[in-house]
């Protein structure tokens, strides 16, 4: 048997599961479809879920759930049904984009501390959006980009102690992002040429490549590599999806039935 190394690397990104269709839907969208005004056909999207083992009845049962919950939006011109994020849909991903499609080394080691002066006046969720992940209560931890709330105490990080890498590195996690890792860098050496794959081929890839790398990393704060220990795969498995992600840029939508 010839081998594939299209094939191996979907085969191996799809078992590494949380392949919920509804999910895989909205990584789909937030990659090929998330800018005002873009709508994906009905049978492009039927294309890359099929070429995913997804069944049609299981697409058209994320696509009612995807309605209801106020993500998606469909239509009709002719015979032909249009999807497109709704506004909630369309900033929610966005919201996420950020972090997902960052560049591998933005973040230095730097980092930094922020001590309120009580536990209430502002929420874990507050600090999390300033870039502040708790570490005990009142004290929050961050990168040197994070603006700490007026009137906290931030104090500059140095040296990171073992056990403080260790806090922000749930052995779960460690484990997917060891996974992925040997699957992205397989995929990294033999997805060599961007001509070897036609655009639903690109279009599947991109998803599950995002998929995966979308599941593991909104699960922990988003911190400098420094405070993490050496062994975490994060940054590694950042720098492969973009190295994926810019081998392979996003299809037209319009070339995706070809071929």
């Amino acid at each position: 048997m010839s081998f594939n190394p299209f094939d191996e690397t979907i085969n191996a990104l799809a078992d590494l599961g949380g392949q919920r269709v509804w999910s895989l839907m909205v990584t789909i969208f937030g990659d090929l479809a998330q800018s005002k005004g873009s709508t994906i056909e009905g049978p492009v999207l039927s294309a890359i879920l099929a070429d995913m083992d997804i069944r049609p009845e299981a697409v058209r049962v994320a696509l009612h759930r995807l309605r209801n919950d106020g993500w998606i939006a469909s239509s009709k011109t002719g015979r032909t049904s249009l999807h497109s994020l709704t506004e909630v849909g369309r900033a929610q991903s966005a919201a996420a984009s950020w972090r997902i499609y960052a560049k591998p080394g933005l973040e230095g080691p730097r980092w930094q501390l922020a001590i309120l002066e009580d536990a209430t006046t502002v929420t874990r969720n507050l600090m999390l959006d300033h870039g502040f992940a708790p570490l005990m209560s009142r004290v929050y931890i961050g990168g040197a980009h994070a603006t700490a709330p007026v009137g906290s105490l931030v104090l500059p990080g140095d040296a990171v102690p073992d056990w403080l890498c260790q806090q922000f590195a749930p052995e779960d996690l460690a484990q997917d992002y060891a996974a992925l890792y040997r699957v992205l860098s397989r995929a990294e050496q033999t997805l060599t040429d961007p001509g070897m794959l036609i655009p639903r081929q690109v279009a599947v890839l991109r998803c599950l490549v995002v998929h995966n790398w979308r599941r593991i990393v909104l699960k922990h704060p988003d911190l400098p590599p420094a405070l993490f220990p050496t062994s975490w795969d994060g940054p590694r498995c950042q720098e492969l999806v973009h190295t994926l992600l810019t081998r392979f840029v996003r299809p037209d939508l319009g070339t995706i039935l070809r071929g």
